[in-house]
């Protein structure tokens, strides 16, 4: 049964329809200024602007930019994958313990873990500790699931190995999922026990495809998604966001959702 602390927190980033817009804006930690958001206070206004569900961010953000970021759902980033210089898949390490992110408010924390050669001992190790200590700040844990680890090798990210990511963070203790989409979704959400938001991937070159893919992984059953490059990198955050939520809430068409995505 979960906590009143991780209910109270939960419901601050997921709507009464127990679906989710979440922007993540943590590129920085590993990727540096990268255009879009060279200036981070501006962009995150403009995201704030279009009322998604939650910000995920890093502490320093969180900090920061905390009078930008009042009014809606908080997630901070615990764990360290690898900067862009580092070539090929990773594990992650802790960098920051629960308790920090409670100091900042928070409402949920994320990590990320995932089966595979390499990564899997040591990013479960990691996550049943996070997990002990969101049980006991009644924290909502969210588990970011790689197969293969973080940055994988794209072959790595396929129905059979999604499915097991996912029953593993369900057993191990998360209350939530952000993963990677792939078409003949439905397996992944059918065969665990937890919510399942979809992310974002590389930034697209065409925003009528990308959310054509979030239709699909709301149609498969994802309660949600935590996009990235594709929201706060779009012709116009603000309304990316609104279509994303009009997707995600209101059961909006992808020709909706670009209609709004256009300002028509």
């Amino acid at each position: 049964m979960m906590s009143a602390g991780k209910y109270r927190r939960m419901s601050n980033f997921v709507g009464k329809d127990g679906k989710s817009t979440i922007v993540a804006f943590d590129h920085g930690a590993t990727s540096g200024p990268m255009k879009g958001i060279e200036d981070p206070g501006e962009i995150l206004k403009k995201i704030v602007a279009g009322k998604p569900d939650a910000v995920l961010c890093t502490v320093g953000v969180a900090e920061k930019y905390k009078e930008i970021l009042a009014d809606t759902g908080l997630i901070v980033r615990i764990d360290f994958p690898a900067t862009d210089l580092v070539p090929g898949p990773s594990d992650c390490m802790l960098l920051i313990e629960v308790k920090e992110a409670v100091q900042l408010g928070a409402d949920a924390i994320i990590m990320t873990a995932g089966p595979g050669v390499g990564v899997e001992r040591t990013t479960m190790a990691n996550f049943t500790q996070v997990a002990r200590e969101c049980n006991e700040y009644g924290m909502p844990f969210i588990a970011e699931m790689y197969p293969g680890g973080f940055n994988p090798a794209p072959e790595m990210i396929n129905i059979d190995n999604l499915k097991l990511a996912a029953r593993m963070a369900a057993e191990w203790g998360a209350d939530f999922l952000k993963m990677p989409y792939r078409p003949g979704y439905e397996p992944v959400v059918e065969g665990t026990f937890i919510p399942i938001v979809v992310l974002g991937g590389a930034k697209t070159n065409s925003e009528e495809e990308f959310l054509a893919s979030i239709r699909e992984a709301v149609d498969a059953g994802a309660v949600g998604c935590a996009i990235g490059r594709n929201a706060w990198g779009a012709s116009n955050p603000t309304n990316m966001v609104r279509a994303l939520n009009a997707i995600i809430h209101d059961g909006a068409s992808t020709k909706e959702a670009i209609s709004i995505l256009k300002g028509e």
